[in-house]
């Protein structure tokens, strides 16, 4: 049984009004979805996002902030590094035209116009670090730029820094510190308070969150958590209990928050919510200022409310002088110290420097945030699949003749594997990337390919047949249908009236494992020549021979049949583009009756 997936992508497809000769033969059809000539169409690899380096050139990394030796040692490896630290937006926006990568930490702001300013050029935003409110994510994906970050490196300091601040709010250390380095001794003044027994509620359960609450654990606090993406078994693991927003923060003794920075996090903490909290609470803060409604903060320690904070983010950093906030008596604050030991910012330079390297050279990307998310070991298993998504696609769209435009497609999975195991989005991306990059000028990735296909009124539905058996291997095959078009390879065309071609990945390698309603079996590499003849004794030679007198090395050849003598297709893997005259040799041969060169 298949069963339809739930996202449809629609929009009128761009189509390429550019004219080329028709390599096919018998009924010359014109090839109205061809490159532009300004367009170098290059074998496709198992990208998300393609390499910006030249043929003759390193690509260019920006690193707009400070970043650790080892990771620049790294970049310039591959690539040519500028380090242009306290760039203004204006001087950022001239630079990034000239930049195939940026590098940033939370100081520097990579608006739309920093991405409107690249020209195109950009293709990936390293963030040093977590979070990424810098960074405009809706205007990188629109781009086609990658964006990642350094999610692990700096987290066991992040969670250090926090239970530091804990410590030293609880027991007034940076007060008491003040007071004996200006000669007083006032011992009564800085009673402070345990932390043993004591409830600690950590508002978001990610990664620091998790770390902090392991170490709270360590010093006897009771530890609940909040956090609605959290799974609930992942928090019984170490001890935490999950609850509510509303009752983490009337049961804490002391906060710690530890959640991003998006429309629904600002100003989580503010008037409304201090009240709820229990008199006397306690606060930290090392995730993002702008969390907190640093007005009412104020109020509420003057209140009671709070009885003290310790913060080490704020909504403008550095604070402007004169701060209430930071000059209030009860405040502990450092200068967003969360991420700064040595190791950490050695591990992190490391982390991002490795994370842009690889998407500039087109590899997979487990940190991309304004992609999906997929574990590196899912990437692993996927990644012979994903390249032949993107040659299915490459080869249905080729097919097209001219004046058709591409509306309505389908993709279909095979697969042992229940639909919960087997996680498509990879795949359609791959295949929207063959459908789209060929016949135009966009850059497709897994960042913006449903953005893209929708923009050009391309729908694509995918369905998933569940097949009895072994689900060792994600998938057994890759079917892509195109409806509503013609055909420049007539046999392409199944029973049902669509261009059809479906796929499989052996000992590693995608094959192309049927066209239409032929099966054949070629390997998907170099390019193709598919020839619908009569099937008769010497066709394989013939081509063979042709092809072999022009030096064009023949690397699979399969032919496909309805039955002996009857009609055939001839499946014929080539290394590389015959000239037009070895094309039209075989054109000629009396009986093949249609052929065409698809390029992938």
């Amino acid at each position: 049984m298949a069963t339809s997936a739930s996202q449809t992508l629609r929009t009128p497809f761009l189509r390429n009004p550019t004219s080329s000769l028709s390599l096919s033969s018998k009924t010359p059809l014109p090839f109205a979805l061809s490159l532009p000539s300004s367009r170098r169409l290059a074998s496709p690899r198992l990208v998300v996002v393609l390499s910006a380096a030249r043929l003759d050139a390193k690509p260019t990394v920006l690193v707009a902030e400070k970043l650790g030796d080892a990771g620049l040692d790294l970049l310039k490896e591959f690539a040519n590094v500028d380090c242009s630290y306290n760039l203004s937006p204006e001087e950022l926006c001239t630079k990034i035209s000239l930049c195939d990568a940026l590098i940033v930490r939370s100081g520097t702001k990579v608006s739309r116009e920093v991405f409107e300013s690249s020209g195109g050029r950009l293709k990936v935003v390293g963030r040093a670090g977590v979070g990424i409110d810098n960074v405009d994510l809706g205007a990188a994906t629109e781009f086609g730029c990658l964006v990642v970050n350094a999610p692990t490196a700096n987290t066991v300091a992040a969670a250090e820094h926090g239970i530091a601040l804990l410590t030293a709010m609880a027991r007034n250390v940076a007060q008491a510190d003040a007071s004996v380095k200006a000669g007083k001794w006032q011992r009564n003044k800085y009673v402070g308070v345990s932390l043993v027994g004591k409830t600690l509620a950590v508002m978001g359960f990610g990664k620091v969150g998790s770390e902090v609450a392991r170490r709270a654990k360590g010093l006897g606090m009771h530890v609940i958590a909040h956090d609605p993406y959290a799974p609930a078994d992942r928090a019984r693991a170490i001890g935490v209990e999950l609850v509510s927003f509303d009752e983490a923060l009337a049961t804490a003794d002391f906060i710690s928050l530890h959640m991003p920075l998006t429309a629904a996090t600002n100003k989580v903490l503010n008037d409304e919510t201090f009240a709820k909290m229990k008199k006397g609470v306690r606060i930290v803060n090392v995730a993002r200022g702008g969390v907190i409604d640093e007005d009412a903060l104020v109020k509420a320690l003057d209140s009671g409310i709070v009885a003290q904070a310790a913060l080490d983010v704020f909504t403008v950093e550095p604070p402007p002088q004169g701060n209430k906030l930071v000059l209030h008596e009860r405040v502990t604050a450092t200068p967003h110290l969360g991420a700064s030991t040595m190791e950490a910012q050695e591990g992190v330079a490391i982390e991002i420097a490795e994370a842009v390297v690889g998407a500039l050279k087109g590899e997979l990307a487990a940190t991309a945030v304004n992609a999906p998310m997929v574990p590196a070991e899912v990437l692993a298993e996927l990644k012979p699949y994903v390249e032949l998504a993107e040659k299915l696609g490459r080869l249905a769209v080729q097919l097209v003749a001219g004046g058709s435009g591409v509306k309505n497609v389908k993709v279909s999975y095979a697969s042992a594997r229940a639909p919960d195991d087997l996680d498509t989005r990879l795949l359609r991306a791959m295949i929207t990337k063959g459908l789209i990059e060929p016949i135009s000028s966009v850059f497709v990735n897994l960042v913006n390919a449903d953005f893209t296909a929708k923009q050009r009124g391309l729908r694509i539905t995918e369905e998933r047949t569940i097949l009895d058996g072994s689900p060792e291997s994600p998938l057994d095959s890759i079917q892509v249908q195109i409806a509503n078009v013609e055909s420049k390879f007539a046999s392409a065309i199944s029973d049902s009236g669509e261009i059809k071609v479906e796929g499989r990945v052996k000992d590693g390698v995608p094959h192309l494992t049927r066209v239409g309603s032929f099966e054949v079996d070629v390997s998907l590499e170099g390019s193709i020549i598919l020839c619908r003849q009569v099937d008769q004794p010497g066709m394989i030679g013939l081509v063979g021979s042709i092809l072999g007198e022009e030096n064009v090395n023949v690397s699979f050849m399969s032919v496909g049949r309805i039955a002996p003598r009857k009609q055939a297709v001839m499946a014929i893997g080539v290394d590389d583009q015959p000239s037009k005259q070895s094309l039209k040799r075989i054109g000629d041969v009396p009986a093949i009756e249609e052929f065409v060169f698809l390029k992938l």
